[in-house]
């Protein structure tokens, strides 16, 4: 909800504000591989290549639960195994992370192919709409595959 303060935060600036709910690495991280890689399951993060240890995973999957960008929902084959979902307000976040992207692979020598980028930062409506699509209709297929998707 816009203008709520649900915490005691440091400063009332919505940018200080916007770090403190997700500005760490791994929460980012966590947010792109629910929004573009398709993953959903805890096994399919600490699989990512990235590094994240599992103590520091769980917490931040918890945290981005009490965010309300979050959502754990009981597997419809393995009830005692848990899918992650993106909300609304997490998906919200998808303007911003494809910036980041674009702004990454721009300045900083990535392993992101350079056309694709470019072409997406010329189309970033469709982009962000099949984005939005996906995530309606819960399509978990990756939307960036040279990422990678999930390896179960």
């Amino acid at each position: 909800m816009a203008g709520r303060l649900s915490r005691k935060h440091r400063s009332g600036c919505p940018v200080n504000i916007s770090l403190e709910v997700f500005g760490d690495r791994w929460s980012l991280l966590i947010v792109r591989d629910l929004m573009v890689r398709g993953f959903r399951r805890f096994g399919d993060f600490e699989q990512s290549g990235e590094g994240i240890a599992t103590n520091i995973l769980a917490d931040r999957l918890r945290r981005l639960q009490e965010a309300d960008l979050v959502e754990a929902e009981p597997d419809s084959d393995d009830r005692r195994r848990m899918n992650y979902r993106l909300t609304e307000k997490g998906i919200g976040l998808a303007p911003v992370m494809l910036e980041l992207l674009i702004w990454g692979a721009r300045h900083e020598n990535t392993g992101a192919p350079r056309e694709v980028v470019e072409q997406m930062a010329a189309n970033r409506d469709a982009v962000l709409a099949e984005t939005r699509r996906r995530w309606t209709e819960r399509d978990p297929r990756p939307i960036l595959p040279w990422l990678g998707g999930p390896k179960s």
